[in-house]
């Protein structure tokens, strides 16, 4: 009978977490605009910005472009980049030590190794002219698989001179995400130079894959590092529900599949558990899934009434979600930009504004309307 009682509670709660994750208000009127920074792309997946105010821009067809006053020039690359479902070239960051050293990272499918197929792959070179040179291939998950989903894969630096990247469970949802002598479903930590971090959490364990920071995790496609805690903030996909915000933890289980706030794509079940011992519970989740990506922290004063905010690029419903955030809490969720593409990625740049990419569009800069 303690069973049942018990069943039932979780169940009330659970609804009730799932209907208050719910709502989300739409602004009548906000201060801010889109205005155009260039046109033409297909899928622009990532983006960083030059010190001298240019953009590079991934494609997820594998082209490399830097957009400068409006117009973008192809960068010529050798990265063995392979456009196989949902991968392609992902996401570029700058080190954050490029002005001495020049390092550009990407990551990227790639059909290196054995195999057919491909799997994630993390690299770093350097730009001269319109060319990538000094290219050096860090990591590169294995095995290759013909499976077309869940390559990840963001990029973010922390303080202390470590690389993270996120590399999806590739479709392997009761193989990959919890065995960490696995590649997929995991976020990683390197040395920038590519080396293991002697700090790993699995360092040493008998077969595990070293560079492995958390695991547990489904398909990343947003981290950034609070401006203020310098805490590495990731969101990733759901199935049907459940797509999450967490903050990584060193050697944390995420949960994935074994605990999830959503369901098979056909309504059926796949976990009939929301929380588990020794996992991870989401900082913040969504019912329904609004395939969040790329993520940024409004920490300049452009946008005085949106400071502290996390901005969510939205690709189910093609709009940019603000989420308020009060001692890791989301308290106030907000609907922006409605209708205008599905939003893959979300940037602040070093001149305190905000960046979307938007695909079969280009790249769009959040501005103070205009009179």
């Amino acid at each position: 009978m303690k069973n049942i009682i018990w069943l039932f509670i979780t169940v009330i709660l659970q609804v009730s977490c799932a209907e208050e994750d719910k709502t989300i208000e739409t602004p009548e009127i906000i201060g801010y605009e889109l205005e155009t920074v260039v046109e033409g792309l297909n899928i622009p997946w990532g983006m960083a910005f030059l010190p001298n105010g240019d953009i590079l821009v991934t494609e997820k067809s594998g082209k490399l472009y830097r957009v400068s006053n409006s117009e973008k020039t192809e960068i010529s690359h050798n990265l063995s980049v392979k456009e196989q479902g949902q991968g392609g070239l992902l996401d570029v960051a700058l080190d954050p030590n490029y002005q001495d050293n020049g390092w550009v990272y990407f990551t990227y499918a790639s059909s290196e190794g054995d195999g057919d197929g491909a799997n994630t792959a993390l690299a770093r070179g350097k730009i001269e002219g319109n060319s990538l040179t000094s290219t050096e291939v860090l990591y590169k998950a294995t095995p290759n698989t013909g499976k077309g989903q869940h390559f990840g894969s963001r990029i973010a630096f922390d303080d202390a001179g470590h690389v993270y990247f996120s590399i999806g469970d590739r479709g392997e949802r009761d193989v990959n995400p919890q065995d960490i002598t696995r590649d997929g479903g995991k976020i990683y930590r390197l040395n920038t130079d590519g080396s293991i971090p002697q700090d790993n959490p699995f360092v040493g364990e008998d077969n595990a894959k070293e560079a492995i920071y958390t695991y547990g995790n489904r398909n990343p496609q947003g981290m950034v590092k609070h401006y203020q805690t310098g805490e590495i903030w990731t969101h990733e996909h759901g199935p049907k529900g459940g797509d999450e915000i967490n903050i990584v933890k060193k050697g944390a289980n995420y949960g994935w599949p074994v605990i999830s706030y959503g369901e098979n794509y056909d309504g059926t079940s796949f976990t009939d558990i929301t929380e588990k011992e020794g996992m991870e519970q989401p900082l913040h989740y969504w019912v329904p899934s609004i395939a969040p990506s790329g993520m940024a922290f409004v920490s300049s004063d452009v946008y005085p009434d949106w400071k502290g905010s996390l901005m969510v690029g939205s690709l189910k419903f093609g709009y940019l979600e603000r989420l308020v955030i009060e001692n890791n809490e989301v308290t106030k969720r907000e609907k922006l930009f409605e209708d205008e593409g599905r939003m893959r990625d979300v940037k602040q740049a070093p001149d305190g504004y905000l960046y979307l990419a938007i695909e079969d569009r280009g790249i769009v800069k959040i501005v103070p309307k205009t009179e």
